[in-house]
């Protein structure tokens, strides 16, 4: 493979899951059904936390900023995968694919932290229920919320800055429906032990360091847990963190199945299936565990339809009275 230089005139194909064309509108209504799916859920749950005061708190704070980070995460991804199928068109160019993958990576990222900020808010309102609203205060939220965007969008620009001193050959085929960093450093002619370094120990220390702090604050949970006395009193402070300890673990076990079924078959295309998992059917199932499981949403979301038929049936009034 020859090096290019130019990177301005690069142009990367992502190969995507399958290039028989008879499948590629069953690939299309699938992917589009379930983007929209993620996007109205998420926007449901942002909504009925601006929107209903019983549920401004610390926990719905969060909650309503990881469905916003969702929606960016999986917009990063899939309206670009669509419109490729729906034009036949394969190309990205060089300053896209940086740029996709510099938004992947801080989506991705942003995700984790605001897991663990929650963990976090769980392990305060179980554990020193007391000095909850001391400690949760609105300046400490905020806080909490800036550092998660900073630290992740630093990371960003790194692994950008890192993938931009590359130089690329002239088979630039992504076996991937986005550009994945990895994917992406494999392509490169020049050395990239640097950039590997990079990635493996950013991964290792954001990643590793973020669900460390998630487990550390379930196990002082469940120390807590077991020393309340009552059947009642133990279920009532466990289903205050169910809703968010199902989506730790579906988000970070699909994460998981992603690295060890491509180290596994050392198949590109499988990682690409199995990147799914997180980047698209986790972000869709969020609204929906934290809907059913959740009184609090439950009720909001039951005021915003509520309050919604109101305004229909007046409008409709309106327009019927002579």
């Amino acid at each position: 493979m020859e090096p290019g230089n130019d990177t301005k005139n690069l142009e990367f194909l992502l190969l995507g899951f399958s290039n028989e064309p008879e499948l590629q509108p069953l690939i299309f209504g699938l992917f589009l059904s379930m983007y929209l799916i993620t996007v109205f859920g998420n926007l449901l749950i942002i909504l009925a936390v601006s929107s209903d005061s019983h549920v401004h708190t610390p926990m719905y704070f969060f909650l309503s900023n990881l469905s916003f980070v969702d929606i960016c995460f999986t917009s990063t991804t899939i309206p670009k995968m669509l419109q490729n199928i729906r034009t036949q068109s394969k190309v990205l160019t060089y300053e896209d694919c940086i740029t996709q993958m510099y938004f992947f990576i801080l989506f991705a990222v942003l995700d984790m932290f605001l897991l663990t900020v929650m963990a976090y808010d769980r392990f305060v309102a179980i554990c020193h229920p007391l000095h909850y609203t001391v400690i949760m205060n609105p300046q400490l939220c905020g806080l909490l919320v800036l550092v998660s965007w900073m630290m992740s969008a630093l990371n960003s620009l790194l692994q950008s800055v890192m993938v931009l001193r590359l130089s690329f050959c002239t088979d630039l085929e992504i076996p991937h429906f986005f550009c994945e960093i990895n994917q992406l450093i494999q392509l490169a002619c020049s050395d990239m032990f640097l950039n590997e370094i990079v990635m493996y120990f950013a991964a290792a220390i954001l990643g590793g360091g973020s669900f460390t702090g998630i487990l550390h604050s379930y196990s002082k949970i469940v120390f807590s847990i077991q020393r309340i006395s009552s059947a009642q009193g133990k279920y009532k402070a466990f289903s205050t963190c169910a809703s968010h300890l199902s989506v730790v673990s579906l988000f970070y076990c699909t994460c998981l199945e992603v690295y060890f079924s491509s180290a596994a078959t050392h198949s590109s295309h499988s990682s690409a299936i199995a990147s799914v998992m997180y980047t698209v059917v986790t972000p869709m199932l969020n609204p929906f565990i934290y809907s059913l499981r959740n009184k609090d949403i439950k009720r909001a979301l039951e005021r915003i339809i509520r309050k919604g038929g109101i305004k229909v049936l007046s409008v409709l009034g309106l327009k019927n009275s002579p």
